[in-house]
């Protein structure tokens, strides 16, 4: 079984304006409206793909109500566990402006609703896979991470870390599976700047040597990275298209790299898979279907490199 575990999830409310001008009345041309949050993001690319999880996590409030509600909606099981204090995130994503979000605060977790949580992982074991995902309300303590993968660990579960600075780096003693940074993440933790796979690489290297077994580094229109737990090292430039949405692409190439070991256990099928998953939801409004992962997997093929030669 499939776990994500979402600490802060949210509304995320993606919005084209035309010509924004600030400190004026701008009206939206586009609007979305879309569960939120990378584990949550997770949960929705597997289900796109034909494999279910169980999404966990905190909510709180109205927008907690409807983020339950929608992932429901998408078909996707949550097992959440409500907070009485404060509301889930709404997050503002302006389309037109690359990059542009105004991210909330999210809701006050106690300790007594992170011992539930903590109960509800207890019941993972031999062959489960976990995804940690994102970032923390503030309210909590930057060792979340790690404090999850000591109570699972020798349990045979695989845990996958999307997250960075310390609540990564905290987690790599208890040997995560797989970590997934972005290059300007991977970048901030060894105070460099990665701009291109080559340079990426001994910096995964690193990240293996720190604890990490597989390191996959997603770098926007530069391609990916996977420095593997087996010692190869892949590298694959991103496939051509429109950049449509990257909000969640990462996500999306996480759980297809997951999707794909899952199958078969190959890491060139993961990888590939990682990186049709992550690309096809940035080359679409929402996220990826699995017929788009399925068209782009395919134009892949006898194209990736392997220790930087071509394979």
């Amino acid at each position: 079984m499939i776990y994500t575990v979402t600490f802060n999830p949210s509304l995320d409310y993606i919005v084209t304006v035309d010509n924004f001008r600030p400190g004026l009345t701008n009206r939206t041309s586009s609007e979305l409206m879309l569960p939120g949050g990378k584990g949550v993001n997770v949960s929705i690319v597997l289900q796109n793909l034909g494999i279910g999880s169980t999404a966990l996590g905190f909510t709180a409030g109205f927008v907690g109500r409807e983020i339950r509600r929608r992932l429901r909606e998408l078909g996707i099981c949550e097992d959440f566990i409500s907070v009485p204090r404060g509301n889930s995130r709404i997050n503002v994503k302006l389309k037109s402006i690359d990059g542009t979000e105004i991210n909330g605060l999210g809701p006050e977790i106690g300790g007594d609703e992170v011992e539930l949580l903590m109960k509800r992982l207890d019941m993972l074991a031999e062959g489960d896979t976990l995804f940690l995902a994102g970032s923390i309300p503030v309210s909590m303590p930057d060792d979340i991470y790690s404090v999850i993968m000591r109570r699972l660990a020798g349990r045979g579960v695989a845990v996958v870390v999307d997250a960075s600075g310390d609540l990564l780096m905290k987690a790599l003693e208890y040997q995560p599976f797989l970590v997934k940074p972005n290059h300007h993440e991977l970048g901030e933790i060894f105070g460099v700047a990665l701009h291109s796979r080559n340079e990426a690489i001994p910096y995964g290297q690193k990240l293996r040597e720190m604890g990490a077994q597989n390191v996959l580094i997603s770098m926007a229109g530069e391609g990916a990275v996977l420095v593997a737990a087996d010692g190869s090292v892949w590298q694959e430039p991103a496939p051509e298209g429109k950049l449509i949405n990257g909000v969640g692409a990462g996500d999306s190439m996480a759980a297809g790299f997951m999707a794909g070991w899952m199958e078969r256990m190959d890491y060139k099928h993961a990888f590939y898979m990682g990186i049709a998953a992550g690309s096809a939801s940035a080359f679409s409004e929402t996220f990826c279907t699995k017929a788009e992962v399925e068209a782009l997997y395919a134009g892949l093929a006898g194209h990736t490199e392997i220790s930087g030669e071509k394979r």
